[in-house]
């Protein structure tokens, strides 16, 4: 079947598969990039409208330089409407390493006899989470290789732990998980833990390309891994995370495939995903693979700005697989999350963050290793206000419910207030001289847009209770 705007209907989400290759190999042919169309699609994204899978592929068709620049510019727009200035800053912690898959493109597959297989123990664990702590983390997320060690018992515990370490004013209040797939009652395990976001990336929705890429174990179960995050949701995790491996397979493709997830979640769970990230390929240790699809920069910025358009409310995460010059760029575009600080050796946190990566302990080669605070610093510079806010997971402001606000303008208006407290406290608490004099100017500066809102004097007191030693205050 050919499919075009006048024929097509979106499945019966209950009883049909949501992604179908016919379909979207259709939709990308049959979408013309006519110029009006596309002014006509950047409007609608900025009228904060969800894009269709046509409307998302005719600007994915577009080739001409000026309309790129016309989407990038649409998406830098869409941003500041939805997200003002604010850039929220985490850490991966990588808590293992064991897997029982064998993926082409990771090295922490099984078949890797030179990977140097390790599980943080528990004094480890907090010995990691405290040097996170005091550089002045906040927000974390554990990353577990799929293997049957970390169960969903051993991944709630080590969420419990996280959040039992607490190093003077430092404390970690948000914990998102990267793991392999769970059934219910695996979830509801993990969920009773207090976790923010569960993580699963379907890496490549083309099935015959997800079937070549993933040669053994249970990741090569593609509808397992597809339907793993409705099984979150069944469980009452309403905060997911979805993304693909960009690389794999034709980006225009798997950015579809993620569209198509968008409206799945949005028509069964009437939500869609909190995040959406979108890594691309990084060499590995014993990589074996055709990097056929291997996406350029130009592409991929083009990709970022226009995610950005199709899903005005969903976070977007970029992180430091790419470098410092291309992340600064990309981040104007749409992206609303950044790591910071990165380190993906198992134990590395605690030992040297400014070691030269060896990727027989590590999972892929990473292309910015700026501490965090350089990157603070460097965001302060442009304007950004860098965020540790977990506000809204706090306040059961998540799922359905944070959509609710969302869609209002919430975000920008209650967020960025947010992201001055904890900015604040990171400038008290952790900041060097310079970066905190750089902070409290940005600071004052975002109070003066701020004259006239609502809650002003109230995060006018905030701020001095913070100066004063008061820490954990939000609205």
């Amino acid at each position: 079947m050919i499919y075009t705007p006048e024929n097509y209907a979106i499945p019966d989400e209950a009883n049909v598969s949501f992604i179908d290759n016919e379909e979207i190999l259709s939709i990308i042919k049959n979408s013309i990039p006519e110029k009006n169309h596309v002014r006509d699609i950047i409007a609608k994204s900025l009228d904060k409208k969800r894009l269709s899978m046509f409307d998302t592929a005719i600007l994915l068709n577009v080739e001409d330089e000026d309309l790129i620049e016309e989407i990038k510019s649409g998406a830098r727009e869409l941003k500041r409407k939805v997200y003002g200035d604010r850039i929220v800053l985490f850490a991966p912690l990588y808590i293992g390493n064991y897997c029982s898959n064998n993926c082409t493109y990771c090295g922490f597959k099984k078949s890797n006899k030179e990977i140097i297989r390790k599980t943080l123990l528990n004094n480890e664990l907090k010995k990691e989470v405290q040097s996170l702590e005091n550089n002045g983390h906040k927000r974390l997320i554990l990353v577990f290789g799929e293997h049957q060690t970390y169960s969903p018992e051993f991944i709630a515990d080590s969420v419990r732990t996280v959040y039992s370490v607490k190093v003077g004013n430092g404390e970690i209040r948000r914990v998102n998980i990267n793991a392999a797939p769970q059934d219910i009652e695996g979830f509801k395990i993990i969920k009773d833990a207090g976790i923010g976001t569960f993580q699963i990336f379907q890496e490549t929705y083309h099935r015959e390309t997800y079937s070549n890429v993933h040669i053994s174990g249970m990741k090569k179960n593609y509808d397992w891994r597809l339907t793993a995050l409705d099984r979150a949701m069944e469980s009452g995790i309403d905060d997911v995370g979805i993304g693909a491996l960009f690389g794999l397979f034709d980006y225009k493709y798997d950015v579809l495939g993620l569209i198509r997830h968008v409206n799945h979640f949005e028509a069964v769970y009437n939500v869609g995903p909190h995040t959406i990230s979108f890594p691309r390929i990084q060499y590995a240790s014993e990589m074996n693979m055709n990097l056929k699809y291997e996406v350029s920069d130009k592409d991929f910025t083009k990709l970022v700005a226009i995610l950005r358009l199709a899903v005005p409310y969903t976070g977007m995460i970029l992180t430091a697989r790419e470098n410092a010059n291309l992340r600064d760029e990309i981040m104007q575009f749409g992206v609303s999350q950044i790591d910071g600080g990165t380190n993906i050796e198992l134990g590395g946190y605690s030992e040297d963050n400014k070691h030269l990566q060896n990727l027989n302990k590590e999972q892929f080669t990473i292309n910015d290793n700026r501490s965090l605070n350089e990157i603070i610093h460097e965001l302060l510079l442009s304007g950004y206000i860098p965020s540790f806010c977990t506000a809204c997971y706090r306040m059961g402001r998540t799922g359905e419910h944070f959509m609710e606000f969302a869609v209002p303008g919430f975000v920008k208006k209650m967020c960025s207030p947010n992201a001055i407290l904890t900015l604040a406290e990171y400038l008290e608490d952790y900041a060097p001289d310079s970066t905190k004099v750089l902070g409290y100017s940005l600071i004052q500066s975002k109070l003066t847009e701020l004259e006239g809102e609502q809650n002003l004097n109230s995060l006018r007191i905030k701020l001095e209770k913070i100066k004063n030693g008061q820490r954990d205050l939000y609205f």
